[in-house]
């Protein structure tokens, strides 16, 4: 039988019956067929973590592989101590001890906390993006589950799983920028790098010199004109293959220095100014200079 008063939404698809409501169910009044049931809510799960209602919060923090147990575990916070009892304040103490000490059961858990921070404190000083960190990281723990901390350094394993992450994601940093920041030395990084890379097969590629050419004229407060006319002299380096196996850092310093020559702009910079910003010789960025006099103009 046809109901007119309801409307066509609310009908039943068999009777053409009214259609309510019965929890997570909308079923017909007149036969019963269920038309809808297990409904999701998409609307935020609000709730309160203490007495009041002044903090809501729908979860906790998100998952991040820059800590060793992803972010799970809990901790004992210092806000009401002020309030507490000198005997009660005592034993919150020695719980909080307890507790810390519960969240870090294994070895191989506090060699990813002391990684994961030196990790941290390296992004904090190199100024990376949190996306580096958190590759970095997960690059960190899969070097530790293929064995390969046995006899090297820890800190080593830091910074190349930084330095990885920057080749990978071709931001340029240099292998003596992250030393300068670190606690590992040079042959520690290299060693740890090579490992990784050799065990992990980290895909990485040679590294182009046009990346540092922003920083390094930045550095040298050059014009735009002369960083444009070096990234033109680093292609034509490369589509002649004349650069193959040499430092990129020493070439973008020489390609800027020969721009600056070759335009003869307000600001005069020499060999060594170059040199120095590049962290290389002023022999390197000399050779890089007679290379561009070797190479034919398109």
């Amino acid at each position: 039988m046809q109901r007119s008063d309801v409307p066509d939404l609310e009908r039943c698809p068999e009777c053409a019956g009214r259609i309510r409501e019965n929890n997570a169910e909308r079923l017909c009044e007149q036969c019963g067929l269920i038309c809808t049931e297990d409904r999701i809510d998409p609307g935020p799960e609000w709730r309160s973590f203490d007495d009041t209602n002044e903090s809501q919060r729908r979860t906790g923090a998100p998952l991040t592989r820059s800590r060793h147990d992803r972010g799970l575990s809990t901790e004992i916070g210092y806000g009401s101590s002020s309030r507490l009892t000198g005997r009660k304040r005592r034993q919150m103490h020695r719980l909080r001890r307890e507790h810390n000490r519960a969240r870090i059961p294994t070895k191989a858990d506090r060699n990813r906390v002391y990684g994961f921070t030196e990790i941290r404190s390296l992004i904090g000083h190199l100024s990376l993006p949190r996306s580096v960190q958190e590759q970095a990281c997960s690059l960190y723990t899969s070097a530790q589950k293929a064995n390969l901390f046995q006899g090297r350094s820890l800190e080593g394993f830091a910074a190349a799983s930084i330095y990885a992450v920057c080749r990978i994601l071709s931001i340029p940093r240099t292998v003596e920028e992250i030393v300068h920041e670190a606690k590992a030395t040079t042959n520690e990084l290299k060693a740890a790098y090579d490992a990784l890379n050799r065990e992990l097969g980290l895909p990485v590629g040679p590294i182009d010199p046009t990346q540092y050419l922003p920083r390094f004229a930045s550095k040298l407060d050059l014009d735009t004109s002369i960083e444009r006319h070096a990234k033109q002299s680093v292609q034509r380096l490369l589509e002649n293959r004349l650069i193959g196996g040499r430092n990129p850092c020493g070439v973008a310093a020489g390609c800027l220095y020969a721009a600056a020559q070759h335009l003869e702009t307000s600001v005069s910079i020499t060999q060594a100014d170059a040199a120095n910003v590049a962290d290389v010789t002023p022999a390197t960025v000399r050779s890089t200079v007679d290379l561009l006099g070797e190479c034919p103009m398109n």
